[in-house]
């Protein structure tokens, strides 16, 4: 972060504080300290936390905050347009809608800045911000791989690095991320979007060992198949068929995954109701199988771990050095 003070283009829309743009606080300007509000007590501000949502102008984003806002928590809610966002979500005195793209590192600090300034804390980071580049791997384009790449996995640590030092100044803080059953195990027309999310998975794993020392926890949510809008047109994006040996299997990928779209099983709203029960845990969980489709994908894919791991045990267990 830069040194520079915070100055946020702020718009009044009705009741709502949207956040256009503006210059992040400086490392130390971070601390938190800020009031709540005005009238609240000791009992409620451990209650109620300060929740700060990415993605959330539409899809799991915006009933997260919903759900955040009826539970009485104050959010902070993110898009690449706050004014979208903030008619999304509707008025609220506890919510801030701030302009995200989580693709620029400085939309990460700035947005940061203005919840901490606004609310002194944040507790409850959720990196939903997404998009779905689909296709056979040799169709897409290498910009199309960097891009998933870039929002998927960069995005997200963009937002997580500018929030670790408020977390770590508080010594708490949750980093909830929503992954996919895409990052427990791949499949067909999903090679980008897998590796962004084993990439998401990954990362996390390896973060919480490094942040737990500071009161700061991490959870990953691995959803199946939502009614959002992830199979609209806004939100995915075909790769261009060019290679004749795919051409059948792109075409009834496609058709199948259109017919799908709204149909899905699982309800969104239900998700983010039942994340507002983890997160009010003692100890929320690292991972939570998100549906019973995901159920499915992580019992399938930890019995195939056990049989891969066991079929060639011996050989892999005579690799160590010969004894001197």
């Amino acid at each position: 972060m830069n040194d520079e003070t915070f100055k946020p283009a702020t718009a009044q829309v009705g009741r709502r504080n949207v956040v256009m743009s503006g210059v992040a606080l400086s490392a130390a300007a971070l601390v938190p300290g800020a009031t709540l509000g005005a009238g609240t007590s000791a009992k409620d501000s451990a209650a109620r936390k300060v929740w700060l949502i990415t993605g959330a102008g539409r899809g799991l984003g915006l009933d997260i905050a919903k759900a955040a806002l009826v539970a009485g928590h104050y959010v902070v809610a993110t898009g690449r347009d706050p004014c979208k966002v903030a008619d999304a979500v509707g008025e609220h005195d506890n919510l801030l809608s701030i302009k995200l793209d989580v693709t620029r590192p400085e939309d990460s600090q700035t947005a940061i800045a203005a919840a901490v300034r606004k609310f002194g804390r944040i507790d409850v980071l959720v990196n939903n911000a997404g998009n779905f580049y689909a296709g056979f791997f040799e169709e897409l384009s290498p910009e199309q791989v960097r891009n998933q790449i870039e929002t998927l996995l960069f995005g997200p640590m963009n937002v997580t690095r500018a929030a670790l030092p408020v977390m770590r100044q508080q010594r708490s803080g949750l980093l909830l991320t929503i992954s996919s059953t895409a990052g427990i195990a791949g499949g067909m027309f999903c090679t980008a979007y897998a590796a962004a999310k084993f990439g998401i998975e990954g990362w996390m794993e390896s973060l919480t060992p490094e942040v737990a020392p500071f009161g700061i926890r991490t959870m990953l949510v691995e959803p199946g198949f939502f009614r959002t809008e992830l199979l609209t047109t806004d939100s995915t994006t075909y790769a261009k068929p060019s290679i004749d040996d795919y051409a059948e299997r792109t075409k009834e990928t496609v058709a199948a995954w259109n017919d799908m779209n709204g149909k899905q099983g699982g309800d969104p709203a239900k998700l983010a109701d039942a994340i507002m029960q983890l997160v009010g845990l003692r100890e929320p969980p690292v991972r939570f199988a998100a549906g019973a489709d995901a159920v499915t994908t992580f019992e399938t894919k930890a019995r195939a771990l056990l049989t891969q791991s066991a079929a060639h045990r011996d050989l892999s267990s005579a690799l160590a050095h010969d004894k001197a």
